[in-house]
């Protein structure tokens, strides 16, 4: 909220400058490195049964695309009467909804039993597990992989509406439209599954849609076929997402999921800057278009990667489920 206000004051009162923008930058991301572990593992203590986890992160991902389509529509058109600056006033603002909605929440809070160790014995416990154990650190690989080479596409999609489409501002508002639609549709499916099982395998899937969603709007000229390629994209992209952070979720042990998530953040948030760079790098050498076919035929690799090890996956996660019930003892795992 300090952030957002101090952004929106700098900018009405015409004293924002690209240093401070900068600086307001990195306090951002100083801000999210604690936020998303943080809340991604508060998740979990929101609900009762783990079994409804995967509901409970997809619907949660339907909100954030319901707001990534209706978020910019209202800001582009508080800024056509106002001015940016009261853009980030709101959102500050709006903070403020989320921490009376935090404080009124009524949580049962388990005693933990806290040891007494450095915070390098502790990071090192947090690398060791995820790292030993295969299907997070599958999952995270290929997560990084995405965020690295795939996400970074949205970056480049000014390009596309200006240079490949021929279009202008509402082109762009289009295809981020139409991602974010896919987005939604994709989280929307999530949300009606009734439990867990078949995700692993789905994350594979999701990550070939999205690679094959990618070379179709790179190789794409028309723009129709542009809106449907991007919709694909966003529907991929968020299936894979939501499957990720659900598997995980569940199988991680409650006195690691702090650290499993810091670490998904990082393969999350942290690659993306990267990979918007090596994307922009790569745009101004060979093209916007050959960028993002590029990228997606690394994506595809990537899931490729993740099929084949699916049936070591399925052998170490088969215990877990049948532990927790979501799979009969002597059932066969249908991940």
């Amino acid at each position: 909220m300090v952030q957002s206000l101090t952004l929106g004051v700098l900018t009405l009162t015409g004293h924002i400058t690209i240093p401070l923008l900068l600086v307001l930058s990195v306090m951002q991301g100083c801000i999210n490195a604690f936020d998303m572990p943080g809340r991604q593992s508060f998740m979990v203590k929101m609900v009762d049964d783990k079994r409804d986890l995967q509901n409970a992160i997809a619907i949660n991902s339907s909100m954030v695309n319901v707001a990534r389509l209706i978020g910019p529509s209202l800001a582009g058109m508080l800024i056509a009467v106002s001015s940016e600056g009261w853009c980030f006033l709101i959102d500050g603002i709006s903070y403020i909804a989320v921490i009376a909605s935090l404080l009124m929440m009524r949580l049962h809070a388990p005693v933990v039993k806290r040891v007494a160790t450095s915070m390098i014995a502790e990071l090192k416990a947090g690398w060791t597990y995820v790292s030993e154990f295969l299907p997070i650190r599958t999952i995270l690989m290929l997560f990084a992989v995405v965020s690295l080479m795939g996400m970074p596409f949205v970056v480049l999609m000014p390009i596309f509406a200006a240079r490949v489409l021929h279009g202008g501002p509402h082109t762009l508002g289009f295809l981020m439209g139409s991602m974010g639609l896919g987005a939604l549709v994709s989280a929307l499916s999530l949300a009606a599954r009734r439990n867990v099982r078949g995700l692993v395998r789905m994350i594979p899937i999701a990550a070939a849609v999205f690679g094959l969603g990618l070379i179709g709007f790179g190789l794409s000229h028309f723009f129709w076929l542009s809106m449907v390629m991007v919709f694909i994209a966003g529907m991929g992209m968020m299936q894979g997402m939501a499957a990720s952070n659900t598997v995980i979720q569940t199988i991680v042990t409650d006195d690691k999921r702090g650290r499993v998530m810091s670490y998904y953040t990082m393969a999350f948030m942290g690659m993306a800057p990267f990979g918007s760079l090596l994307a922009g790098t790569m745009a101004s050498a060979t093209g916007a278009p050959w960028t993002v076919i590029m990228n997606g035929s690394v994506v595809l690799l990537g899931a490729a990667w993740f099929a084949t090890r699916l049936p070591a996956l399925r052998r170490q996660i088969r215990p877990i489920y049948q532990e927790m019930g979501i799979l009969p003892v002597k059932e066969g795992i249908q991940q």
